[in-house]
Order: structure tokens, then C-alpha cells, then sequence
């Protein structure tokens, strides 16, 4: 299976208000070894998305839940595809903070991407191309 397919297969997963956790969340934090019982759905899980996307799918991965682990996965491409990649930085270039989607499609200004903790959910959402760190296309490890 395509990786955007098995993210696409995850498209409206979402945080569960209050005390209880949506368990589908806390998988991807136990699929690719992190305690799910330990964290939590409000924990910042875009890098966990990403990470258990790739990882059930047969293809390189971060295996941390920062999301700008991922600059140091797959090679920088110029011209991305659907299913690529992209890591943004947030607050400032500088800062450690970021976020990590798969690319759908661009615009002059914006890059659409499916990632999760969008809005506290998996969907696709526009982020203006100026916040792009890079694109990444990952290999391939195994057949699936």
C-alpha cells in the first residue's frame, strides 16, 4: 500500500476532548515503540502520524516525535509528489519546533498536506510556503 493511501485510510481520527484519549492515536505512538499509556492525545503527534504511517507502510522513518527528526530522513526533493514529505518550521526558522504532513498538492502561496494533529485531527490542511523546511521523499525498505 501507497503511504498516502494508508494515511488517507486515517482521514478524521481526532483528539478526544477531556480526560479520555482516543485509543487509535495512542496506537500510533505504541506502533512505532513509544508507551501510549504514558502520553497522552493532546501530546504533539504529527511526527507520530508520520512515523506510523511510513513504518506500517514499508517505508524509512524518523522514529522520534519531533517533527523536524524528519529532515534527516529520505533525500530533499525540489519538485515533490503527493505522498512526499514536508516539514515546516513553527514559531520561527530557528526554533526546534515544527511540523511534519504528506504532501497533496501547492498553490503560488500554500502547500496542501494530510497530516496529523491538524487541528487536533487528520486531514488535509494549507500552510503557507514560506514555513517549508523541506521536502523529503522516503525509500522504499520492504514490499508490503
Amino acid at each position: 500500500m501507497h503511504l498516502i493511501n494508508k494515511a488517507l485510510s486515517e482521514y478524521g481520527v481526532k483528539e478526544i476532548v477531556g480526560s479520555k484519549d482516543n485509543r487509535r492515536i495512542l496506537k500510533y505512538f505504541n506502533d512505532i515503540g513509544f508507551d501510549g499509556k504514558k502520553l497522552k492525545d493532546e501530546t504533539a503527534w504529527c511526527s507520530a502520524f508520520a512515523n506510523w504511517v511510513a513504518k506500517t507502510s514499508g517505508y524509512e522513518f524518523s522514529g522520534k516525535l519531533n517533527a523536524r527528526s524528519w529532515l534527516s530522513v529520505g533525500g530533499s526533493v525540489v519538485n515533490p509528489e503527493v505522498g512526499d514529505v514536508v516539514v515546516f518550521w513553527r514559531e520561527s526558522p530557528e526554533s526546534w519546533k515544527g511540523h511534519v504532513a504528506f504532501f497533496i498538492k501547492q498553490t503560488k502561496g500554500y502547500v496542501y498536506v494530510l497530516g496529523g494533529n491538524q487541528g487536533n485531527k487528520v486531514c488535509i490542511k494549507a500552510y503557507p510556503k514560506n514555513r517549508v523546511l523541506d521536502y523529503k521523499r522516503l525509500e522504499k525498505l520492504w514490499k508490503n
